[in-house]
C-alpha cells in the first residue's frame, strides 16, 4: 500500500471515529504532541488563539464538543492526500443548524497524525 493510500485510511478512520463520539480511537491517530488549529476554537476559548497542543488538549477540546453537540456528524465530500498530508472536504450537520462545508488538512507522519487545520466560514 502507497504512503498516499495509507493517509487515506487514516482520514476515513478519523472520519470514523469522530461520527461515532469514540473519543479514545480518535485520539490514537494523533502523536502524542500534535497540534489543533479550528476557528470554532478560537471563537469558543480566544485565550488559544484557535490552537491547541497535545492529546490532553485535544481530549477536552472534543470532549466538550461531543457534550455539547451530540447530533454533531460530518460527511466526507472529497479526500486528497499525497506522501505528507491529506486534504478533507466534507460537511457538518448538526440538528437545527444549516449545513456547514468544511475543510481540513491531516498532517501525517510515520502513521500518525502530527497536526491539523480546520477552515469554514
Amino acid at each position: 500500500m502507497s504512503t498516499e493510500e495509507n493517509n487515506i485510511k487514516i482520514a476515513s478512520r478519523w472520519f470514523e471515529a469522530f461520527n461515532e463520539h469514540n473519543l479514545e480511537r480518535l485520539l490514537a491517530l494523533y502523536q502524542d504532541h500534535a497540534e489543533h488549529y479550528s476557528p470554532k476554537l478560537k471563537l469558543r476559548q480566544p485565550e488559544t488563539g484557535g490552537k491547541v497542543n497535545g492529546k490532553a488538549a485535544l481530549r477536552a477540546w472534543w470532549q466538550d464538543a461531543f457534550d455539547r453537540l451530540p447530533t454533531l456528524k460530518y460527511t466526507v465530500n472529497t479526500l486528497t492526500a499525497n506522501e505528507e498530508r491529506v486534504f478533507m472536504e466534507y460537511t457538518r450537520t448538526l440538528h437545527n443548524e444549516p449545513d456547514m462545508l468544511v475543510a481540513e488538512v491531516l498532517e501525517i507522519k510515520d502513521g500518525l497524525i502530527t497536526a491539523s487545520r480546520v477552515y469554514h466560514g
